[in-house]
């Protein structure tokens, strides 16, 4: 058979105590200039697409004024100051679209630099402790 301990000594796991203290990090997880990319990028997919669709469906894609058709005499009075356009908002559409995958990818480039630039100060900081072991 197994031997018992006396149930005295044993301590339960929360009231063990830790000899091993380390000065607590309180630096943020995430570094500000990523924080700040990211808040200009957000910016950016929120703002760019709009601007450009409302800006090309009243300015580059607006038309010519489309000919009216015939109007009966009773709306004639309501229509009088209606001028009809031929405004291509696919176009405009098409476009925002456009700007906000240029948006999506400058910020995947961004994020890859970013990361590479970690990778390579990482490697660095390996190295120097490597010399500093030796």
């Amino acid at each position: 058979m197994a031997q018992r301990r006396p149930v005295a000594q044993e301590k339960p796991l929360l009231d063990v105590d830790e000899t091993k203290q380390t000065p607590s990090d309180v630096t943020p997880a995430v570094a500000p200039a990523t924080i700040a990319k990211l808040l200009f990028f957000t910016f950016a997919m929120i703002t760019f697409p709009i601007s450009s669709y409302f800006l090309t469906v009243h300015n580059l894609f607006s038309g010519k004024p489309s000919p009216r058709p015939p109007v009966p005499k009773t709306q004639l009075a309501r229509s009088h100051n209606k001028q009809r356009t031929n405004r291509n908002t696919t176009y405009a559409g098409a476009l925002a679209a456009f700007v906000a995958n240029v948006v999506l990818m400058g910020y995947v480039i961004v994020a890859f630099q970013d990361d590479k630039s970690e990778r390579e100060i990482d490697a660095a900081a390996a190295a120097n402790e490597k010399k500093k072991s030796r």
